[in-house]
């Protein structure tokens, strides 16, 4: 199999919250994509309308909401094309690590000097 069947959606340092919210940021801003087919766009919505009014399927094991989501937030990056995803999935890795990643304090001082004014000269 080649390299181009297998998307990379995972973070380069996974934590579990910070890739959950990297999912989530990713299948928000491909909602909005005009380029992701309309009816991609049921799954995440169905598997959400899942979470809110469960059908419990599997009574007895209590996890069954999560994976339906987390199946239904998996297939819907699978599904949409490979570039939009990636372009979305790189523009969110540099927007959330930009700003942490900086380690120059030097660049955030500010030199300056005081100078007291007398206002009562005339």
């Amino acid at each position: 199999m080649s390299d181009r069947n297998f998307k990379q959606i995972t973070p380069s340092n996974p934590g579990l919250f910070r890739d959950l919210l990297l999912k989530a940021k990713l299948v928000y801003r491909l909602m909005g994509d005009k380029r992701v087919n309309p009816f991609l766009k049921f799954i995440p919505i169905g598997s959400l309308a899942y979470l809110i009014f469960p059908a419990d399927l599997l009574p007895f094991l209590p996890f069954d909401d999560i994976a339906v989501v987390g199946m239904g937030v998996y297939l819907f990056i699978e599904l949409c094309p490979q570039h939009v995803v990636e372009e979305h999935l790189t523009n969110l890795k540099l927007v959330v690590s930009t700003p942490f990643k900086n380690s120059d304090a030097d660049d955030l001082v500010i030199d300056g000097e005081v100078k007291e004014v007398d206002n009562n000269t005339k």
